[in-house]
């Protein structure tokens, strides 16, 4: 179980801060969502949750099971997807999922077999990522996140280049598995990805 606390949290690019002073909790079990237009800095606030980005000012304070986790570790019980996070495109399906799950534990109950089957493509295992859709792609680092057994869930537009079929895909996804996790989705607020996010977090509140 993951808690997140951002102490008076700022980040700025050059002299020009891209949000200040956020304070805000991201509580142990629940879905919250990073909400503001393109370009308005949550992604980068996104960044900074994961341990990618350091913050320039203020304090982000992990806490699993009740003991505190040092920020340069956390990486180790995370799991992301984001736009700007490019897979290994000669890499076949299969070596895609030995790759990540050599570093990640798949969920309890699940294989590359049933992980592939879940993908709800068929006849790919063997295909490069090259070869795929961008939809197929988005699918790929959705399934590889989703399915990994880590307390704390980043998904950055989870639904970009996701059909109507792949939004509702992704929606089960969420509904069946990211129970007893710590989950933090950015979205623009137009969408649905992030509509059940039991918490909100506006970023153009902190600029």
């Amino acid at each position: 179980m993951m808690q997140i606390e951002l102490n008076d949290i700022g980040k700025k690019f050059n002299t020009e801060w891209i949000f200040r002073k956020v304070s805000f909790s991201f509580p142990e079990n629940s879905i919250s969502a990073i909400l503001g237009r393109n370009g308005s800095g949550k992604s980068t606030l996104l960044q900074v949750v994961a341990g990618n980005l350091h913050p320039n000012a203020g304090l982000v304070i992990y806490t699993m099971n009740g003991a505190e986790v040092p920020g340069n570790e956390i990486f180790r019980h995370l799991s992301m997807v984001a736009p700007y996070m490019e897979m290994i495109e000669d890499f076949t399906l299969a070596e895609m999922f030995q790759f990540h799950f050599s570093f990640k534990r798949f969920l309890q109950g699940f294989d590359m077999a049933s992980a592939t089957d879940l993908l709800g493509f068929t006849n790919v295992k063997h295909k490069q990522i090259r070869q795929f859709s961008s939809g197929m792609k988005q699918r790929v680092k959705l399934i590889t996140a989703i399915l990994s057994d880590v307390p704390l869930l980043l998904l950055d537009e989870p639904t970009m280049n996701l059909d109507k079929a792949g939004i509702d895909w992704y929606l089960d996804l969420i509904h069946r598995f990211a129970g007893n996790r710590t989950v933090i989705i950015c979205s623009n607020l137009h969408q649905t990805e992030s509509a059940f996010a039991a918490k909100s977090l506006l970023i153009e509140d902190y600029k």
